[in-house]
């Protein structure tokens, strides 16, 4: 799988997260609470929406699935003037990221495994302690093995 390096520049972010863990994985809740109310936000920056994950700096170091992360569903945003009730903020701060563009059905997970056991360990970078996400565009059906998104992992140089 082809990757590319970009670095990001940092993004004003509104949405709603749970936290949770691989066995009980609450997207689905997530995002059935955020997208009804994803019009309340008025001064987005594009029709895109960003899932986002926040690791303890240990997660990966003391894998296990049972770990818990919060999980977001965001929109990027001009600013944080307007905040719609039940939504919070999130200052993506910006760095390296390895980008990954994937087509196939969220439910398979053998992209992460990919970046995480082979690209990862051969490539020149070391996992960073920032937010991991993906950005969920006008190609992305949910569940659906035609659907397209962009996964973006943290990376600092070896």
């Amino acid at each position: 799988m082809e990757s590319r390096i970009e670095n990001l520049k940092e993004k004003k972010l509104i949405g709603q997260r749970l936290k949770m863990n691989l066995i009980s994985n609450l997207t689905g809740q997530l995002w059935g609470q955020f997208m009804p109310r994803r019009k309340e936000v008025r001064n987005n920056l594009t029709e895109e929406f960003i899932s986002m994950q926040v690791y303890d700096p240990l997660y990966f170091k003391n894998f296990d699935p049972t770990n818990e992360f919060e999980k977001w569903a965001l929109v990027e945003v001009s600013d944080f003037e307007t905040l719609p009730k039940g939504m919070e903020p999130f200052t993506l701060e910006g760095g390296l990221y390895a980008v990954f563009d994937y087509k196939g059905t969220s439910a398979d997970r053998s992209i992460f495994q990919y970046i995480y056991t082979e690209w990862l360990p051969n490539s020149e970078y070391h996992l960073d302690d920032r937010p991991h996400f993906e950005v969920l565009g006008e190609k992305y059906k949910n569940n659906d093995p035609d659907s397209e998104e962009e996964i973006w992992i943290p990376i600092k140089n070896k």
